[in-house]
């Protein structure tokens, strides 16, 4: 430790402080205008200088360093005076004469500038300030600078390029003088601008803001600290309503974003809350005229106990089947599996997880013991981690905010191995790139346990002390030799070597992957075949490592967490142990059936042979996201009775006998789990719409209705249930997360008590399971490959822009300025063989469907593989996909099928 003196006071800091953290930690107060923690520390507006004994000049506070001894004042007159100078320079710099301009500002009353200024006592420039008005730069749809404005402390500089990583805004020179090249003129489509605003939101004064930032001021507005939900990373922010409407985010300091939002979580998480096209009242299918139609809640609820309660009577309980909603709370998908249980009678209850990680519950689950990434994501892409393995994953654009993570991994020094078919943003910073052919990952990862077994890269200790099924396994993997490999997967066999030595011999490296891996006909054993190689180095149960499947919607881990899968209750307990039936028939007053319920994707299946008749669809769209479109209406058009809840008549609701209007995030208190099993807050910040209700008090009428006496319970009062049920989430309830003992970080399962901390790492010493088993699963061919009649390969994915089925995103006008119809990627060589030109229209045609969708020729893909994204709906590429079903837990293979393309 380091002791000095600071006014007088003494004080002890670790070697490394400065003298700014230094004096906040002995509580004296220096004023700071260009820093700001973590993103920029230049010194550049002297306004944080004090005065060291013994040095003749002053210093900046905020980048010297504290030395033994070191005698600070902060307040002397010289400090004083050369304060005052450094902001009168910069009041004149600013190119104001008076302050009348800061009441039309954007940022009036909350302008650092002012304030400083207002705390050192400089009220006019120190200098005339010059009569010139340099040009706006405004085409972004969200962004503005005003250079006039701009008092060139580069907070915005540093927030871009040591924040969040994109190098887009920069410094530059011009002759004597600093100028900002912000990306927010007419070009900006053409720049590399993410448009996070993240470098708004670093800007001390008005010259960088966010648009939206005009209408409302500081002290009209109050603000929600709530989660954001797009994807699973889980950041917070907090909702700013003004006069009872949302009016911006502004980040939170999570656990898991550390002040950092994406496009979608800053500018596209609160227009859809306010859209006029929500639902705002129930509407029932007319017998007269086949149109939905308004009714009052007692009209749609009864019909809707009535008609399942005559399914369940006439064809039993298995006739019915509800899906929850992953976007929702944690609170909404336990009281929905509770009410297909208790009220339906059936386990034929699932989620999205069925179509996007359900293999990764079942893969990890069977290998490790949890079926959940296994570290945090400030772990896995910490300073102390020495390479990155990211596999079948594109975090820049499906998690942005986990891909910033990632790039400041990679730019502190991390190696980064990069398995994907694609040029995704992180190729081209990865030290390897495996560009390997869709649906050949379990090949891939049998070659690299191949590569590490043979030249002793494995680690021993840990594989006989901690696991099992190692000697059938190293067989199994003797026959995938690099060339096979390489031949298989069609990539080069030095490669995989050299991606094999890069991850063993590492200290601290983890994998990472996503829907690349988990979307295939063998997606489970594409996940037990990434356990084996962390298996196989000892990779796991410790920091900087393990197995992290990032998850693709902002609860999907709750959804499966809370029991909304066909063969397991909440904390996955599962249906088929007596043990964990009798609790719950105790506490729920019902019993409960032994045999697991059927999968999602078996459901529409059931419905065309008629042994389903009945379904409840909360919050997701199976017309627009689910593989083989056409299969899907024909089963949804097979079904007696269809009643969907959602906050938009959806392509799916269209077809619904009754849609109930539910509430969105932002009107509802509860919970989210995101992708690192931490359990967040969500708090209500506005009113819903109209006559929109809860989704609980849905589902609990329902129930009641059916005859099941649930009874009216809060949020809080049904995560208390949660906890009281499921040991892995005991001690976790709404007041423990609001305490100052949580202090925003949410807690993460395993949770077992109310003085348990939550469990950041898992493994730690044991597996859940008692020891990791090695699979021996093989390498098989993906259901359907290219052939001469169809002879492309289509894979899909996600794009910055846009999430899922654009029923949130496509709200925000200013993302689909950017981007707002279907594009197909198509390699130059066979865009040429074709005749296609890039941006040319194409027809692109499966064994299913055909669509119409826009070219863009790159060398992104390989040969004969074409990639496009699956949120668009003029072109959607669900009517092309396949329902080929993984064999253990029915996750379609979005990933691979056979299609052709020619000039629309």
């Amino acid at each position: 430790m380091i002791t000095l003196t600071v006014d007088g006071s003494p004080v002890s800091v670790p070697a490394g402080t400065t003298i700014l953290g230094a004096a906040r930690r002995a509580g004296v107060r220096i004023p700071t205008l260009c820093f700001l923690k973590g993103v920029s520390d230049i010194g550049s507006c002297r306004v944080c200088s004090v005065e060291v004994a013994g040095r003749p000049g002053l210093v900046t506070a905020c980048n010297t360093p504290v030395e033994q001894g070191m005698q600070v004042s902060t307040g002397t007159q010289r400090v004083v005076d050369a304060r005052r100078a450094a902001l009168g320079l910069t009041l004149s710099a600013h190119g104001l004469n008076s302050t009348n301009f800061c009441f039309s500002c954007a940022r009036n009353g909350s302008c650092e500038l002012q304030d400083v200024c207002r705390e050192v006592g400089v009220t006019e420039p120190l200098f005339p300030a010059e009569p010139r008005r340099k040009p706006v730069l405004d085409s972004n749809p969200f962004l503005a600078y005003d250079p006039n404005l701009c008092i060139l402390c580069q907070r915005c500089v540093g927030a871009c390029n040591s924040f969040a990583r994109n190098h887009t805004l920069k410094a530059a020179k011009r002759g004597l003088r600093t100028t900002i090249e912000a990306p927010f003129g007419p070009d900006w489509k053409a720049t590399s601008c993410e448009s996070c605003g993240c470098c708004a939101a670093a800007c001390p004064t008005g010259a960088l803001t966010l648009k939206r930032r005009r209408e409302y001021r500081s002290w009209e507005v109050r603000k929600t600290l709530t989660t954001c939900p797009h994807c699973a990373v889980g950041c917070q922010f907090n909702l700013v309503v003004r006069d009872g409407r949302i009016v911006d985010t502004e980040p939170a300091f999570g656990p898991a974003n550390r002040g950092r939002l994406c496009v979608k979580g800053r500018s596209g998480s609160f227009d859809f809350v306010q859209s006029p096209e929500r639902l705002t009242t129930p509407l029932v299918r007319s017998s007269a005229t086949g149109q939905l139609e308004p009714a009052t809640w007692d009209e749609a609820l009864d019909l809707v106990a009535r008609r399942f309660s005559e399914i369940k009577r006439d064809f039993g309980p298995d006739a019915l089947a509800a899906f929850a909603c992953s976007r929702s709370t944690n609170e909404d998908v336990y009281l929905l599996q509770k009410m297909a249980r208790c009220a339906f009678g059936t386990n034929n209850v699932d989620n999205c997880a069925r179509v996007c990680h359900g293999p990764s519950v079942a893969g990890l689950a069977a290998t490790l013991g949890s079926g959940a990434m296994t570290n945090p994501i400030a772990d896995i892409t910490s300073p102390d981690v020495d390479v990155i393995m990211l596999v079948g994953s594109n975090p820049e654009e499906a998690h942005p905010v986990a891909g910033m993570q990632i790039r400041a991994a990679v730019e502190r020094g991390a190696k980064l191995i990069v398995v994907d078919p694609r040029d995704i943003g992180l190729a081209a910073q990865a030290d390897l790139h495996l560009k390997l052919r869709p649906g050949t990952n379990v090949a891939f990862s049998n070659g690299m346990c191949r590569v590490m077994i043979e030249e002793g890269l494995l680690d021993r200790e840990f594989i006989d002390s901690r696991t099992e099924g190692f000697e059938e396994f190293a067989a199994m993997v003797a026959d995938y030799t690099p060339e096979r490999v390489a031949e298989i997967c069609r990539i080069s066999a030095d490669d995989l070597r050299a991606a094999a030595r890069l991850y063993a011999t590492a200290r601290q490296a983890p994998i990472i992957y996503c829907l690349g891996v988990t979307e295939h006909s063998t997606g489970t054993e594409g996940v037990m075949s990434m356990s084996n190689m962390a298996l196989t180095c000892g990779k796991l149960g410790r920091p900087g490592c393990g197995v992290n499947p990032l998850r693709g919607q902002n609860n999907v881990q709750g959804a499966c967490d809370m029991g909304a899968t066909p063969a397991d209750l909440p904390g996955y307990q599962k249906v088929a142990d007596p043990e964990v039936r009798a609790k719950f028939e105790a506490a729920w007053g019902v019993k409960i059936k032994p045999e697991p319920g059927l999968f999602a994707t078996q459901v529409f299946h059931a419905a065309v042979e008629g042994t389903v008749r009945g379904l409840f669809i909360f919050g997701e769209d199976q017309v627009r996201t689910d593989p083989d479109i056409s299969h899907v209406i024909r089963g949804i058009e097979a079904l007696d009775f269809l009643v969907v809840d959602d906050l938009f008549l959806t392509e799916t609701a269209a077809y619904a006998d009754v849609v109930l209007p539910g509430i969105s995030y932002a009107e509802k208190e509860g919970t989210f789990t995101n992708t690192e099993r931490r359990v967040q807050r969500v708090r209500r910040a506005v009113a819903s719409p109209g006559d929109a209700r809860p989704d609980t008090w849905i589902f609990a009428e329902i129930m009641r209705r059916m005859g099941y006496a649930q009874p009216d319970l809060t949020p809080a009062e049904i995560m208390d249930e949660i906890a009281s049920l499921t040991p892995s989430f005991a001690g976790i309830s709404h007041a423990r997360l609001d305490s100052p003992e949580v202090a925003g970080r949410g807690l993460q399962w395993p949770c077992t008590g109310p003085d348990h901390p939550g469990t950041p790492i898992m493994h730690v010493g044991k597996f859940t399971r008692g020891r990791g088993a090695f699979s021996t699963a093989t390498y098989k061919p993906a259901a359907e490959l290219p052939d001469a009649e169809y002879p492309l390969m289509l894979t899909t994915g996600r794009i910055l822009y846009h999430y899922n089925a654009c029923a949130m995103t496509s709200r925000t006008d200013g993302l689909n300025e950017i981007v707002s119809s279907s594009f197909v990627e198509v390699n130059a060589a066979d865009a040429a063989s074709l005749g296609i030109d890039d941006g040319g229209r194409v027809r692109m045609e499966s064994r299913r469907g055909s669509i119409v969708t826009t070219a863009r020729v790159s060398g992104k893909t390989n040969p004969g593989e074409v990639w496009m994204p699956f949120h668009f709906q003029d072109g959607n590429a669900n009517w092309l996909t396949i329902d080929s079903l993984d064999s253990i837990c029915a996750c379609p293979e979005y990933k691979v099928c056979a299609v052709r393309l020619s000039k629309a």
